[in-house]
């Protein structure tokens, strides 16, 4: 019978494993997250997903094919606009993006930046322009720890990001700012996928980022796989920050995190005392720490240590559990960006009770996925978009 078990699935945030056929558009056409770090640090050692099936979706150095492999393998292609982990998640849950978010390549415009000061009382910002976080804040965290003023900025992908000093705007009055510029500065045709709070501390030419990140994202125009669930009554856990690009919906559990480690302890948590539901785990420092900083280095050892991790993550499940890790985008630490990369992302799908060394392709959308999970927990005829891969990977005659 369908639907008793559980399902984790991990997003290793911004772990592509090659160009999508679109990259160019996107101008990534060379962008391969996993393929390109192992090249740049002589190779990675990544045994325990070795075994489920990671060498067998592309050449990557130090990961060689497996001729008997553990569990099911493939990458998913995304179909969506952008390359953003809202459009990637969203589109993991079955939901297309058709049209894409706006975006800010020249600075937001003075009605968007008069309106947020008009609301939050500022005289005016810091910055807006298009920028890298850590740049951003080297340049003007001086000025705004003078002024008062945030510093406002944005990126390659569609954000209106707030970076402020702990001391200057403390982080409750951040995360308001936040909420304002979400609610009633960023809607209607100037409706960015995130808003982003960007905390930091420190001194002049030592201002460091903190862990205190939020993410605004917009509440999802139409049903995805957890409205289904929790319609159902299946248990729903986010961890990280997949609370914040959901925008809280149908979540039954909401665990923020702060690193890639509380994360994974947090999801092992949760998994040994939900025998029945579903798991939704963000890891986000392979993109926020490495790939968006162009650490290589830093990269590899997040992927290490992920995979030495893994075990106890496989020693959660019951025999007809499922454990599924992909990703939402790339983002190249080697490339000549500090932004998201279009690529293809992995996949890879593990139960106990489950098929073994089956390889489930190229799929044609994120959205296959959330079909998938859907399809697992009993509920097959629904509006997603995708197509399931369920009967690929599990033989539900043994349930």
């Amino acid at each position: 019978m369908k639907g008793q078990g559980k399902i984790i699935c991990v997003i290793l945030d911004g772990v592509g494993v090659g160009a999508a056929p679109d990259a160019a558009d996107y101008g990534d056409e060379l962008s391969n997250t996993l393929c390109n770090t192992a090249a740049a640090v002589g190779g990675l050692h990544l045994p325990n997903m070795q075994r489920l099936g990671l060498g067998n979706i592309a050449k990557i150095d130090g990961v060689e094919p497996s001729a008997h492999v553990e569990g099911c393998f493939g990458a998913m292609r995304e179909v969506s606009k952008g390359k953003d982990s809202t459009t990637g998640h969203w589109e993991i849950s079955g939901l297309v993006v058709e049209k894409d978010f706006p975006y800010y390549p020249d600075g937001f415009p003075a009605s968007v930046i008069g309106k947020f000061c008009a609301l939050t009382g500022f005289n005016g910002v810091l910055g807006n322009k298009a920028a890298s976080g850590t740049v951003i804040i080297e340049e003007l965290g001086k000025e705004h720890v003078r002024t008062g003023e945030p510093i406002v900025y944005t990126s390659a992908d569609s954000v209106f990001q707030i970076a402020a000093h702990e001391e200057v705007i403390p982080l409750d009055r951040l995360y308001e700012l936040c909420r304002i510029a979400r609610t009633q500065v960023m809607v209607g045709p100037d409706a960015v996928g995130r808003v982003i709070a960007r905390p930091f501390i420190g001194t002049a030419g030592k201002f460091t980022r903190t862990t205190n990140r939020r993410d605004f994202s917009l509440e999802p125009p139409a049903a995805t796989m957890l409205d289904i669930l929790h319609a159902n009554g299946i248990p729903t856990v986010g961890v990280g920050k997949i609370d914040d690009l959901f925008a809280g919906k149908s979540l039954k559990e909401k665990i923020h995190t702060k690193s890639n480690a509380e994360g994974i302890d947090e999801t092992i948590a949760w998994a040994q005392r939900t025998p029945g539901g579903f798991i939704f785990t963000n890891l986000v420092d392979f993109d926020a720490l490495y790939g968006h900083r162009q650490d290589a280095k830093g990269m590899q050892g997040a992927l290490e240590y992920f995979d030495a991790q893994l075990p106890r993550l496989i020693g959660t499940l019951n025999e007809n559990d499922i454990l599924i890790l992909t990703a939402d985008h790339g983002n190249d630490p080697t490339d000549d960006s500090t932004d998201h990369s279009r690529e293809y992302v992995p996949l890879l799908t593990y139960s106990p009770n489950g098929k073994k060394n089956v390889d489930i392709g190229i799929r044609s959308s994120f959205a296959d996925l959330g079909k998938t999970i859907v399809d697992y927990f009993g509920f097959p005829e629904n509006n997603l978009k995708g197509t399931s891969f369920l009967n690929s990977i599990t033989d539900f005659g043994n349930l």
